[in-house]
């Protein structure tokens, strides 16, 4: 571009140094990451990431993705161009199968909850326990080997946890008690993971938590976590996910996901 210089040459030199701060503002708007997982496996994975987010399971919470190793190692190799944002992160598939427990050999069968005893049956106490140990499970027998293989940072407290919440999943339904034993399988998988010193957030649309949580009540353990928003199809409708209401309260939009090219994006709301 040529500036002229009909308003003299401190006047020109401003509108280059507004151009330039323009410029690098975009950069900074439209900088961001990826999420991939088992879907991935065997693809090339994009190199122009300032972080991403590695899905643990594959597709269920009982299952491993086949690919961890590699796409945590991958995830590492981030730029870390976006501050606000840790260049690797992770995230798990969440459910709660209650309705189907017989059919379930994960279903618990004992356990002391902030719901009281689990004993077995489809309560709000072991859909909470079942919670707990599917987020265990997933980062002991899944996360810490695969991180070990890759030889990155395995330490649960050094990555944000966020609990993929999709109707792809079971979940229960029909009332406000089976919404809210769903709402305890996430309060379980939260709390085991901040005691392992985790940061946790929450994946889904407002629909998808609408149908499958619903209201959730200020004590609870999901209260103030931050958000990442799903269903955006362009840069732009990501950036106006980031301006949406957040699914919990006191929650916050930090995340916001889009598809450009075939490819799950991420831009960062903060």
């Amino acid at each position: 571009m040529k500036i002229l210089l009909r308003f003299g040459t401190v006047t020109a030199l401003a509108v280059i140094a507004t151009l330039l701060a323009m410029q690098g503002t975009a950069s900074a708007a439209t900088a961001g990451g990826y999420d991939v997982s088992y879907p991935q496996c065997g693809t090339s994975l994009p190199a122009d990431r300032a972080f991403a987010v590695v899905g643990v399971n594959g597709g269920l919470s009982t299952r491993a993705n086949p690919c961890l190793a590699a796409q945590l190692g991958w995830a590492w190799g981030a730029t870390g161009a976006v501050p606000a944002q840790p260049r690797a992160q992770v995230y798990l598939n969440t459910a709660n199968p209650g309705e189907l427990r017989a059919q379930v050999t994960t279903w618990p069968r004992s356990g002391t909850t902030p719901y009281g005893s689990c004993d077995g049956s489809n309560s709000s106490a072991c859909s909470w326990e079942y919670g707990w140990e599917r987020a265990q499970n997933s980062v002991t027998a899944f996360f810490t080997p695969a991180a070990q293989a890759a030889g990155v940072d395995g330490a649960p407290s050094h990555y944000t946890w966020w609990l993929d919440v999709e109707t792809v999943n079971t979940w229960q339904s029909g009332s406000s008690a089976a919404l809210a034993r769903n709402r305890a399988t996430l309060e379980g998988m939260t709390t085991y993971l901040t005691s392992q010193g985790g940061r946790v957030g929450l994946y889904s649309t407002g629909q998808q938590w609408s149908q499958i949580v619903g209201a959730v009540p200020v004590g609870s353990t999901l209260t103030g976590l931050d958000n990442w928003l799903a269903g955006a199809t362009s840069l732009t409708g990501a950036q106006a996910a980031c301006r949406k209401p957040a699914l919990v309260p006191g929650g916050r939009v930090t995340l916001s996901q889009y598809v450009q090219g075939g490819l799950d994006r991420d831009l960062s709301c903060v």
